[in-house]
């Protein structure tokens, strides 16, 4: 940024901020800014209209001030989106990891139906058990800590998980077979 010289138009710059810097942050968060994004293009705007050569014939013309900071701030906020700093890192094709040999498209359905399977099977456990199969294998809880979430001991806990691996064991088989 350049330097602002120094004016005697700290009044007027605190009226213009005082009228307009919701609207203005408005603007930028419109242009896809975030909050604490858009007051910082409001701030940089204020600067630029300090900066500018015109600024004193402004002062005069309160509405043109508020249209050129509109502009400003509209401007910036659009460069600031766009900045390469705010955009996903691009990989280089030499970096970008390919996809391997041995997943065949075969072998990709092969592995969507089996879930699609397991999905079937796990819809069709009772409530308790596929509470218990959620937490203990999916969230990978131990079993005292299963057993504290849903208010059983530990025991009953793997009891239960043992029998919805058996049924799940089953069914899988049913589906397959």
């Amino acid at each position: 940024m350049t330097d602002v010289p120094p004016c005697c138009c700290a009044d007027w710059v605190a009226g213009l901020a005082r009228d307009h810097a919701r609207q203005l942050a408005a603007v930028a968060r419109r242009e896809g800014l975030a909050a604490a994004d858009a007051l910082d293009v409001v701030q940089d705007a204020f600067h630029t209209l300090l900066a500018r050569s015109d600024q004193a014939a402004l002062r005069d013309r309160p509405a043109d001030a508020a249209r050129v900071l509109t502009a400003i701030v509209r401007n910036a906020a659009r460069n600031a989106r766009r900045r390469h700093h705010r955009a996903r890192p691009h990989v280089q094709l030499v970096d970008a990891a390919l996809a391997s040999a041995d997943a065949a498209p075969d072998a990709q359905l092969d592995q969507a139906e089996t879930s699609a399977q397991l999905a079937g099977c796990l819809a069709s456990l009772a409530e308790l058990h596929r509470s218990v199969v959620a937490l203990r294998v999916l969230s990978e809880l131990s079993g005292d800590e299963a057993a504290r979430a849903l208010g059983l001991t530990e025991n009953h806990v793997a009891v239960l998980l043992h029998r919805a691996r058996k049924q799940l064991e089953r069914c899988m088989l049913r589906a397959t077979g």
